[in-house]
This record gives C-alpha cells, sequence and structure tokens, in this order.
C-alpha cells in the first residue's frame, strides 16, 4: 500500500514538472504577443494600414495575433459590434493561456495530502510490527519513522515548486492579457478615429 503512495507521488511529480515546462515555453512573452505584431499595431493609423498588420499577425500566429486579424475583419461593423465580438474572442483566448493551470492547482493540494496518506500508512504499519515485536530494540521505530516522514516532504517538494509555477503563471497570464487588451484598444481607437 505504501508503495502504490510513492507511484502516485512519482506521477504526481511527472504530471506537474511536465506542465511547469509546457506552460513556460507557451507562456513567453514574445509567443503570446510578438514585437512585429505590437510594432504593426502602433504603426497602424487608419483603415489603410491594415494590410501590414495583417501580415504581421499571419506570420507570427498568437494570441494577440488572432484577436486583431478579428477586429480588422470586422472593420466595416459597427464600433460597439465589432468590441463586443473582441471581447467575446479575448475571453476564448485567455482560457487557452490558462489551460494547464488548473493541473498545477489541483497538484499544488493533492501532492501534499498523498504525502501525508504514505506517513499515515507507514505510522500505522511501524506501530503494528512494533506491537507484534515489542520495543526491544527502539532504533528501528526511530528509522521507521524516519522512513514515514519521507512521505510527506516528499509531497511537500513536489507541491511547492507546483504553487510556485501556478502562482508565477496566472500573474503572467493576467499581465498577458492587459497588455492584449491595451493593443486591442489601441488598434480599435485607431480604426474608428473618425467617428468619434
Amino acid at each position: 500500500m505504501e508503495s502504490l503512495v510513492y507511484i502516485l507521488l512519482v506521477a504526481t511529480s511527472v504530471v506537474g514538472l511536465t506542465f511547469i515546462v509546457e506552460r513556460g515555453l507557451a507562456l513567453r512573452w514574445k509567443k503570446v504577443i510578438p514585437p512585429e505584431i505590437e510594432a504593426a499595431v502602433e504603426a497602424c493609423e487608419g483603415t489603410n494600414d491594415i494590410s501590414s498588420l495583417r501580415r504581421a499577425c499571419i506570420q507570427h500566429v498568437s494570441p494577440l495575433g488572432r484577436l486583431l486579424l478579428l477586429a480588422a475583419d470586422r472593420k466595416n461593423w459597427p464600433k460597439a459590434e465589432n468590441v463586443d465580438a473582441l471581447q467575446t474572442r479575448a475571453r476564448h483566448e485567455i482560457v487557452r493561456l490558462e489551460r494547464g493551470l488548473v493541473v498545477l492547482e489541483i497538484i499544488v493540494g493533492i501532492a501534499p495530502l498523498l504525502g501525508l496518506v504514505g506517513t499515515i500508512i507507514g505510522m500505522m504499519t511501524t506501530f503494528e510490527n512494533v506491537g507484534h515485536a515489542g520495543l526491544a530494540d527502539a532504533s528501528k521505530l526511530a528509522s521507521g519513522i524516519a522512513l514515514i516522514l519521507k512521505a510527506t516532504l516528499i509531497g511537500l517538494l513536489i507541491a511547492i515548486p507546483a504553487l510556485v509555477s501556478w502562482s508565477y503563471y496566472t500573474k503572467k497570464v493576467e499581465m498577458l492579457a492587459v497588455e492584449m487588451e491595451t493593443l486591442c484598444d489601441e488598434f480599435m481607437r485607431r480604426q474608428y478615429r473618425e467617428t468619434k
């Protein structure tokens, strides 16, 4: 039974590490907000400059690029309808950026609990053995308790990096969302400047 807990802890560790690395690669600033698209938004002064923005968005596929392509494709729509469509798509893009963060959040909660289960199972086994053999050799009891506490330690060593990564990536998604919103707002203001 104790070995099952260790297997689950190792599996939890592998899954956590996989999502930490995957999210680290997926949430790179340049991958979500390519500088080329950012420059194209700043250079886009009106409806005539949209072709260069479209080229940049197609060449550098990204969440920001998908949002700006949507807004550019709907430039003939009334501003309010275009903004609504953009906000709806932006929510989808944010959900895509948050993908996998819930797994890290679950690992933060489950890893220490698995360690605790391993500790409890180990303590039950150790005390059962002491009950049968008596306290003739206290060093066996001490080594048994040391072995037991390793499960809790392993659980915490899995949970701590998962917690740090989850917190960091959650904040990074928030910062990326604010920057994408700012750039999309800038694009919309420039496109609908004459309708004020």
